[in-house]
C-alpha cells in the first residue's frame, strides 16, 4: 500500500514502470511495478508460452464448458474487463494456475478430482481471485526477473538438487507464489464470484477438502502440482466456512447450482495419467509410441514425464535418473559429444568409451562434478544414437552413495531399446469412466479389480470425494480410470 513519505511519493513519479495504484478488491493504495496495460501484454505473451509448452487438451466441448463457466464468473468480477481466458492444458498433474492479465489454466489432472461443476466454479473463481486483486502481479513484482516457463538445462549440473523439486510436482513450470493471505483472499473471492453467479460457494471448501486429503495420503504419482505453489489447504477448509455461511444467508438464488451428473458426463474418456503422445510410464517402463523407445528405470522409483525430460528418483533419497534429447548436437561423434557436453555442466570425464546398447551405438562414460555442501557429484551417463536423435540417459547422486546405485544406473541405460510398429500401436492412454457400486464393495475391492481401475484405493476414494476412511455406498456413481486398450 502507498504511504505518505514523501520519498515513495517521488518513487511513484520518477519511474515509468512504477504506479500508485488502486487495488480493484480491496479499494485500497498499493505500491505496484506494472500497469494493467503491461499485465495483459505480458500475459498474452506468456499465454503463448504456456499453450505451446504445456499443450492445451484435446477436447473441444470440455474446453468450452471450462470457458463458458470461467466466462461468465469473470463477468461478475472485480475486473470484468479483462480478455478473460480459460483453457484445460494436457497434464496429469493436479492443478490450477494464473498468470497476469487474466489468463486461467487447469490441467486435465484437476479435472479428474473435482466432484461437481460447484467444485469446478470454486477453483475457477480462486484463479480468477488471484487475478483480479492483482496477486500475480505483486507476486512478479516480488519475482522481478524471474520469467513464466519450462525448466531447461541439464540435470546434470551441480545444481541439480532442483530436480527433486521437478520431480514432486510433476512439472517444469515456474508458477507464480502467493503468499498466506493472499491465498486466504482468493479462496474468499472464489466463493463469492461462484455464488453469486448461482453456483453454490461450498464448491470452494470441497475442493480444498480434496487437495487437503491428497496431500495427506495420495500415492506419489498422485501427489498435486497445486500443493508446489499454494500453502496447506487444510485449515483453509475451515477459514472458509463462515464466509459460506455468510453468502448463504444473502443470495438471493431459489436454489443454488452444483449439478454433479452434467459435471460427471463431462468427464467420460478424460484420458487420465501420462500422454502417449509424450511418452507415457507404466509402472519402472517409460513407453514412447511416437519417438518409438522404452527403458526400464529402477524398480520401485518415482518416475515423472515433464515435457523436456523423463526424471527418476529413488524415494527419500538424492539419487536421479534423468533422459532428456540432445538439443541441436553439433556433431555425430558420440564421445567429443558427451565430453563436451558434460564439461559444459561441470563435469569431467573419468572413464568411458564408445560402445552399443543393444543394436544402438553409444557412449557411456562415468563423470565427476563439481564439489558441493555435500561432497562431490558423480554421474554414469549414456549418450545414444537411434531414429536421427542422441538421448542422454544417465543417473546422478553424491560420490559418498555412487557405488551403491552404479548397478541400477548400469541396468536401465542397458534397458533403452527401440519399440516395434505393433508394441507402439498397442499404448492407449488410461481413461476416466465410471462405476456403480454394488453390495460389499470397497474402494480396496474395486481398486484390486484389474477389470474395474488402474487407481490405488487411497487415491480412488480421495478422487471421488472421501477420505481414505470413508468407504462408497451402494449406488453410488464413481469415477475409475481404466487401462488403455
Amino acid at each position: 500500500m502507498c504511504t505518505k513519505r514523501l520519498w515513495l511519493v517521488a518513487l511513484c513519479g520518477a519511474l515509468s514502470l512504477t504506479a500508485c495504484a488502486t487495488n480493484p478488491v480491496t479499494g485500497e493504495r498499493e505500491f505496484v511495478l506494472v500497469t494493467e496495460a503491461q499485465e495483459i501484454a505480458l500475459g498474452r505473451e506468456s499465454d503463448a508460452q504456456v499453450r505451446s509448452q504445456m499443450g492445451v487438451y484435446d477436447d473441444d466441448a470440455l474446453q468450452r464448458y471450462v470457458e463458458e463457466i470461467g466466462l461468465e464468473m469473470a463477468a461478475r468480477s472485480h475486473r470484468p474487463d479483462l480478455p478473460w481466458s480459460f483453457a484445460v492444458v494436457d497434464s496429469p498433474a493436479v492443478n490450477a494456475f494464473a498468470i497476469p492479465g487474466g489468463f486461467i489454466y487447469l490441467t486435465r489432472g484437476i479435472m479428474a478430482f473435482l466432484g461437481d461443476e460447484a467444485d469446478l466454479a470454486g477453483v475457477l473463481g480462486h484463479e480468477i481471485g488471484h487475478v483480479t486483486a492483482r496477486h500475480s502481479v505483486q507476486a512478479m513484482t516480488r519475482a522481478s526477473g524471474a520469467q513464466l516457463g519450462l525448466a531447461v538445462g541439464s540435470i546434470f549440473s551441480p545444481a541439480a538438487r532442483a530436480a527433486g523439486g521437478l520431480a514432486q510436482s510433476g512439472l517444469g513450470v515456474l508458477f507464480l507464489r502467493y503468499g498466506r493471505d493472499a491465498e486466504l483472499q482468493a479462496d474468499r473471492l472464489g466463493a463469492q464470484y461462484a455464488g453469486e453467479t448461482g453456483w453454490d460457494p461450498g464448491g470452494v471448501r470441497d475442493m480444498l477438502s480434496t487437495l487437503s486429503r491428497l496431500s495427506d495420503g495420495a500415492d506419489s504419482r498422485g501427489v498435486p502440482g497445486w500443493l508446489s505453489t499454494h500453502p496447506a489447504a487444510s485449515d483453509r477448509v475451515e477459514r472458509i466456512g463462515p464466509v459460506i455461511d455468510e453468502l448463504d444467508t444473502r443470495l438471493d438464488f431459489t436454489e443454488l447450482r452444483v449439478n454433479r451428473d452434467g459435471y460427471l458426463d463431462r468427464l467420460e474418456g478424460l484420458m487420465y495419467g501420462d500422454n502417449p503422445d509424450q511418452g507415457i510410464v507404466r509402472g519402472r517402463d517409460f513407453l514412447h509410441p511416437v519417438l518409438r523407445f522404452a527403458l526400464q528405470f529402477p524398480d520401485g522409483w518415482e518416475v515423472i514425464n515433464t515435457p523436456t525430460q523423463v526424471v527418476a528418483r529413488q524415494p527419500g533419497e538424492e539419487v536421479y535418473m534423468v533422459l532428456q534429447l540432445v538439443s541441436d548436437p553439433d556433431t555425430t561423434d558420440l564421445e567429443r559429444l558427451a565430453g563436451d557436453n558434460m564439461r559444459e555442466s561441470g563435469f569431467r570425464l573419468d572413464s568411458g568409451g564408445t560402445t552399443r546398447v543393444g543394436d544402438l551405438e553409444a557412449f557411456i562414460g562415468t563423470f565427476t562434478g563439481e564439489r558441493t555442501e555435500t561432497g562431490e557429484q558423480r554421474a554414469r551417463v549414456a549418450y545414444i544414437d537411434y531414429g536421427r536423435a542422441i538421448y542422454i540417459l544417465g543417473g546422478l547422486t553424491d560420490s559418498s552413495s555412487y557405488d551403491r546405485v552404479e548397478s541400477d544406473f548400469n541396468t536401465a541405460i542397458r534397458s533403452f531399446r527401440p519399440l516395434s510398429a505393433a508394441e507402439a500401436e498397442d499404448i492407449r492412454p488410461n481413461r476416466l469412466t465410471f462405476y456403480t457400486v454394488r453390495d460389499g464393495d470397497t474402494w480396496q475391492s474395486i481398486a484390486q479389480d484389474a477389470g474395474r481401475s488402474i487407481i490405488p484405493s487411497n487415491t480412488l476414494a480421495i478422487m471421488n470425494g472421501v477420505s481414505v476412511n470413508e468407504q462408497p455406498r451402494r449406488g453410488d456413481r464413481v469415477k475409475i480410470a481404466v487401462e488403455g486398450r
